[in-house]
């Protein structure tokens, strides 16, 4: 995201307090812009669901969304991490010819992989009439392709357009749904909610032809990147996993929920993490404005210095600074999380009541702003990584996280309800701390990863 964090920053040279707080606004928006849109639209819907449908069809609608968002997230990473790898090559090579080939090759694998899968799960598996099966493929894939079209999005820069578009495709969602909720119960609900999707999926994709107005040419070259850039694609599917992966445990739980539908989920689990999650906010925000665009500057000086041939002297000088930078940053983001963190904690009584939510979930939400804390610390420091390109170290945390998060969930499991949120907690901190020192190691040694360790000729 540091493309589109230049930009953004930009705004800040208004010399102005508005210049800053439009410029963190619109990084919140663009970094976490699905979501908090997504969030909004969908309670607002619920809302007015609730005068045309019942409490158990609501319930159905709000599954089929949180399934097709988690599913359709964990079996699309491996496509959209190689197809951002890919975008970045293009953009780097400066020939961005083979973009829209690309975003159509892309697509079509998530289809063709996806289909049957998908297909199987809401027309074979779930107990739902026809129309809301086939509304609820609709809105699979069509999340899906949200998720491939926003590798684009920094590349575009167009940040106004980006806020502007997810805006109006969640608005037309809203109204929508509860348009034909009325009529078409849950599947009018659901068509109303995939045609405001679809605004946004097919205004982002006419904008990347826009800022790309090439041809579709070899579709399927990004299948060459499968076999070059695997643990990347493998990263990003076992990272997906790890971030679901108690949530969807947690489903197994003795207070867990089965709708008519044979959909299960655990309410009390799934709330209290999705509003722990939003504590991330500011953080996401202050990377992609401040933290990522200081480091990138760094990162670029270094490599540009020794492919100009500096002296080392100069290079052991640029390494420093990007130690420094990377330290400043974990410390700012550290005190702006955990001030965050400290103050929702202390205000969680005051928050559920305020909004009358079941106290139930008031252990689970401390856990799991806690461990928001050390999970954004961890992804930034994931970030920096992969900007060194530490594949196979970033593949390994990665599968670190997922074991941690599966294993304290389900040890969380057997000792009962007032251990639940635990195992996220658990698993966020001590993925930070092995990612850290994982850091802490590789960055201190950067001149010989450079010349010694990437370096193929010696290989």
């Amino acid at each position: 995201m540091a493309g589109i964090g230049f930009v953004l920053r930009k705004l800040s040279n208004e010399d102005n307090l508005s210049g800053v707080v439009k410029g963190y606004l619109f990084s919140a928006i663009v970094f976490t812009g699905p979501w908090l849109f997504t969030i909004f639209s969908l309670g607002v819907i619920m809302a007015i669901g609730s005068y045309f449908l019942l409490l158990e069809e609501l319930a159905v609608f709000r599954l089929i969304v949180i399934y097709n968002f988690a599913f359709s997230l964990v079996f699309s990473a491996p496509v959209f991490m190689v197809a951002t790898r890919y975008l970045a090559d293009l953009i780097y090579a400066k020939d961005v010819s083979l973009a829209p080939g690309m975003l159509f090759g892309a697509f079509a694998i998530l289809c063709i992989t996806q289909l049957p899968i998908a297909g199987f799960f809401y027309l074979g598996y779930a107990n739902l009439d026809t129309w809301t099966g086939f509304a609820a493929l609709s809105n699979y894939f069509l999340i899906t392709g949200i998720w491939l079209v926003t590798t684009f999005l920094s590349a575009l820069k167009a940040y106004l357009y980006v806020s502007g578009i997810f805006a109006v495709g969640m608005c037309i969602a809203l109204g929508g749904a509860a348009l034909l909720a009325a009529e078409f119960s849950i599947a009018g609900m659901l068509m109303g909610y995939n045609i405001g999707l679809a605004v946004i999926f097919f205004g982002i994709v006419g904008r990347i032809f826009v800022e790309y107005p090439h041809p579709i040419i070899k579709p399927f070259a990004i299948f060459g990147y499968f076999r070059k850039y695997w643990d990347i694609a493998l990263s990003g599917l076992i990272y997906n996993l790890a971030i679901w992966s108690d949530k969807w445990l947690m489903w197994f739980a003795p207070e867990r929920e089965i709708l008519y539908s044979g959909l299960i989920s655990y309410p009390n689990y799934d709330s209290a993490m999705f509003l722990a999650f939003l504590t991330l906010v500011p953080a996401m925000a202050l990377f992609v404005f401040s933290i990522e665009t200081q480091f990138f500057e760094r990162y670029l000086k270094y490599y540009k210095n020794i492919q100009d041939h500096s002296s080392y002297s100069k290079i052991e000088s640029n390494h420093q600074e990007i130690i420094d930078v990377i330290v400043a940053s974990l410390r700012n983001l550290f005190v702006l999380q955990g001030s965050l963190c400290f103050a929702v904690i202390l205000l969680a009584p005051t928050i559920f009541s305020s909004f009358g939510i079941n106290y139930l979930q008031l252990g689970i939400f401390r856990l799991g702003v806690l461990g928001a804390l050390f999970h954004v610390m961890m992804m930034f420091l994931g970030i920096l990584l992969s900007y060194f390109d530490f594949r196979r170290v970033v593949l390994s945390l990665q599968c670190f996280f997922f074991i941690c998060n599966f294993g304290f969930t389900y040890l969380s499991l057997q000792f009962g309800f007032l251990y639940y949120g635990y195992g996220y907690f658990l698993a966020a901190m001590f993925s930070f701390i092995a990612t850290f020192i994982v850091t802490l190691y590789y960055v201190n040694q950067l001149p010989f990863q450079t010349f010694i360790g990437h370096n193929t000729s010696i290989e």
